[in-house]
Parts: structure tokens; C-alpha cells; sequence
């Protein structure tokens, strides 16, 4: 199941909730006005600043409030907060690549890295190439089998497990017969499927045990359906979009195309009547009692829907779905022409509209919504449509107390970075 929109508990417990705004940094600009400083990044608490800096000797670090790491490398980039506040980033010594955590690089080197992601308990991983072999890399340990491609890496909830879109059968330029036969299975940990498939995406793994992984795969020209450890569903589709795992248990939910219009089949078995011009990103509630998806009922006009009711809003665009902790409500972002974003919950879109919205950010106790928005150079939060009353030259994503009493705002204002602490019960 996709996140909910809040922050992980366990590190939230241990942050900073006292009242009040703190300057973090007096000044976000370049310490030398020389300086080449990349774009900032601020860590989930707010307390600390990264961004990659170049030296005078032309080498690369990371510059972390008013100091820096002591090391620095050929190249860095891709500065990365993990959940539990450790900062990554992807280093480059002697023509050999890796990833250096809190100013460590690992003792491995590869010949190219990228896609840092997080596992549930911030385990670090990586997309590795070596010798033109492609794989993932957890804290430094390689996949034991690496393959000729790799695409769409993703983790397993609790970070123990990582699985990849591999190709297992070599192709030669324009070789269509082999092709055609499948040359593309998924590999977890390392280890690929037996099955082939002309194509495949998305893999995702279940909740409970992670010992299971669908996907979506493409049987042959015309075919696609889903795939869970290997073995296709019996019925096929004119197309596919990603799968999800049943929380509760291993039923898998995706969205199929059949007769020119979007269904929702679960376990291969039509759920939802193919009756939308289209469906997907699908979310399960926390209980499995609720299956929510973006819908476009009319042409052209989208919004999102619960077990199969739609609401009654209509947009020309419909993003970014999250779901309460409890997944009994849902906000999303709703846009025209790629502007006018609004913030769209429960089906009530709110008064304002902005340049830009970011995806909404449901409190623990599933109670209120705050979004971090943006209209012309100032960024500021909304929380259940209202301003909060902060305003920013740049911001990033609010985040709730874990007993949804107060609400967190990081953000650059006057220069410099702040962080600020407002108790809900003051701002209604």
C-alpha cells in the first residue's frame, strides 16, 4: 500500500515539538560568493541543511549547516535526508562510484550509482551498475546475481526485501524473434523469476511476510495481465496499470483495460465493470474495506473514487491520491493545463487556487489535511483550507506531531532556514 501522507512515527516521537520558531541557518546562500552551491535539502525534522558545494580545488561535498564533511570526493551529487535523519549522497572516487552516509563512503565501489531510496526503517539502497551488470545494493551489500538490465527498483515495506525489472535473456539490435518470446522476468534480491515475459513493470511486494511480488507483465503483442511470483493470471487484458497488495492479506488489486474502457480486477477477477476512461493508482484502506483509485468517469474529466462510487467533482486533471492513516478519507490534487492546482478532499475542493500544490499530508489521527502550496516566489501551508499564517521563499512538506496536536513548517524566510512548531489548537 502506498504511504498515507504521514511521517513514520517512530522517528517523528524523537523530534523536536517544543512551541516556537528557530532559525536552523542564519544564511542559506554560499558561505564564499564565489561558491558553486547546488539546490538545498533540509532533513525531515528540520534540523538540518544539505546541499552539494564545490571546493576551491575543484573536488565535491556536501555542506551541512554552517560547516561541511571533512571528506570530499571527484564528484557528488544526489544529497538525500533518510527517514531517520541520516544524510546520503552518491560520490564519485577514482573514476569508481558509491554512496557516502554522514560524510562515510561505503567500502564498495561500482562504476555507476543512482536511485538512492529508503526502506521502512531507513535501510539505504542503491541502483548499482558493475562491468555492464545492473542490480540493487543494500548499505553496501551488492545483489549476489546482477543482470544485463534493470529498471523500476523498489522496496518491500519494512526495507527488508528489493526486487527489480530484470532482462535474463540476451538480445542482439533489432533481434524481434527473441523478443517476442520474453527476455524480461523480476529478479528479488537478486534471484529472477523462471517465467519470461515480452515486457513487465512495477513491482511491488505484499504487507504481511513480503514473500510475494506482482507485477504487471505483457504476454505478447497484444496481451497484458498480472503476474504474482511468476505466475500470470489466467485472464488477460488490452492493458494493465500497476498492482496492489490486499494489506491484510495477499489479494492483488489492478486496473485493466477491456473493451475500451478501465475496470478494476482483483485476483484476475473483474471487481470493479470496466465502465471509466480510466483508472489507477489504486489504494487499499488500512482494514481492506476500502479500495480507493483515480477515476475519469467522462471523458477528459477525472476524480477519484471508493469502492467503485466515484465523487461528484469532476477535473481535467486528478494527482498525488493519499489516504488517511485510517484510509477512511482521501485528499488528491486536482490541476488544469498543468496550473490552477488545487487541494481536493473528501470530494470538496478547497477555496484557493495556486501555481503549484504539493500532495497533502493527512494528521495521524486522520482528522486534518495541511498541503504546502505555492503562488508566484512565496510558498506557504493550508491546513483544512485555511493559511497558516507563514510564508516562505521556499519550503518543503509540512509534517504532523504523532498525537496530531501540532504541525511542522520548515522553510527559507529572509534568507534564512527556519523551522516552526505550531500547535493546531492555535491556528482554529
Amino acid at each position: 500500500m502506498k504511504n498515507s501522507g504521514s511521517q513514520p512515527a517512530s522517528f517523528a516521537s524523537e523530534w523536536d515539538w517544543e512551541k516556537g520558531k528557530k532559525t536552523v541557518v542564519a544564511s542559506v546562500l554560499p558561505k564564499d560568493p564565489e561558491a558553486w552551491q547546488e539546490e538545498l535539502y533540509v532533513s525531515p525534522d528540520g534540523t538540518h541543511m544539505a546541499a552539494v558545494v564545490r571546493l576551491e580545488d575543484d573536488s565535491f561535498t556536501l555542506r551541512v549547516n554552517d560547516g561541511q564533511w571533512e571528506q570530499s570526493f571527484e564528484k557528488a551529487w544526489m544529497p538525500r535526508f533518510a527517514p531517520d535523519g541520516r544524510l546520503t549522497a552518491l560520490v564519485m572516487e577514482d573514476d569508481q562510484w558509491t554512496v557516502a552516509v554522514d560524510g562515510t563512503p561505503w567500502e564498495e565501489r561500482f562504476d555507476f550509482i543512482w536511485n538512492t531510496m529508503f526502506g521502512g526503517q531507513s535501510q539505504i539502497y542503491a541502483s548499482i551498475q558493475s562491468d555492464m551488470q545492473y542490480g540493487m545494493c543494500k548499505e553496501g551489500e551488492p545483489w549476489a546475481e546482477l543482470h544485463d538490465n534493470a529498471t523500476d527498483f523498489s522496496l518491500s515495506p519494512t526495507g527488508k526485501n528489493s526486487a527489480a525489472v530484470v532482462q535474463v535473456v540476451p538480445l542482439k539490435q533489432a533481434d524481434l524473434e527473441t523478443f517476442a518470446k520474453g527476455a524480461y522476468t523480476v529478479a528479488v534480491n537478486g534471484t529472477a523469476w523462471e517465467q519470461t515475459f515480452v515486457n513487465a513493470w512495477t513491482p511491488v511486494f505484499n504487507c504481511l511476510g513480503e514473500e510475494q511480488v506482482a507485477a504487471q507483465v505483457r504476454l505478447n503483442e497484444f496481451e497484458y495481465t498480472i503476474a504474482v511470483n511468476g505466475t500470470p493470471w489466467p485472464t488477460t487484458y488490452n492493458c494493465v496499470w500497476a498492482p496492489s497488495f490486499d494489506p491484510l492479506g495477499s489479494a492483488v488489486a489492478a486496473p485493466f483495460r477491456k473493451g475500451g474502457r478501465w475496470g478494476m480486477a482483483v485476483d484476475g477477477a473483474e471487481f470493479w465493470k470496466p465502465t471509466y476512461y480510466q483508472c489507477w493508482n489504486q489504494q487499499w484502506s488500512f482494514d481492506a474495506k476500502k479500495l480507493w483509485a483515480i477515476v475519469a468517469p467522462e471523458y477528459g474529466k477525472f476524480t477519484v473514487a471508493c469502492n467503485n462510487t466515484p465523487w461528484n467533482a469532476l477535473f481535467p486533471v486528478v494527482t498525488d491520491l493519499v489516504l488517511s492513516p485510517q484510509g477512511t478519507r482521501a485528499a488528491a490534487l486536482a490541476s488544469h493545463k498543468n496550473e490552477e492546482f488545487r487541494v481536493v478532499v473528501d470530494g470538496v475542493a478547497w477555496n484557493d487556487a495556486w501555481d503549484m500544490a504539493y500532495p497533502p499530508v493527512f494528521s495521524p489521527n486522520g482528522q486534518h489535511v495541511a498541503a504546502l502550496v505555492r503562488k508566484k516566489d512565496t510558498m506557504t501551508v493550508f491546513i483544512d483550507n485555511k493559511p497558516v499564517g507563514q510564508t516562505f521563499t521556499k519550503a518543503w512538506q509540512p509534517a504532523f506531531s504523532p498525537d496530531s496536536s501540532s504541525l511542522l513548517l520548515r522553510g527559507v524566510q529572509n534568507g534564512a532556514l527556519v523551522r516552526c512548531v505550531l500547535p493546531l489548537n492555535e491556528l482554529f
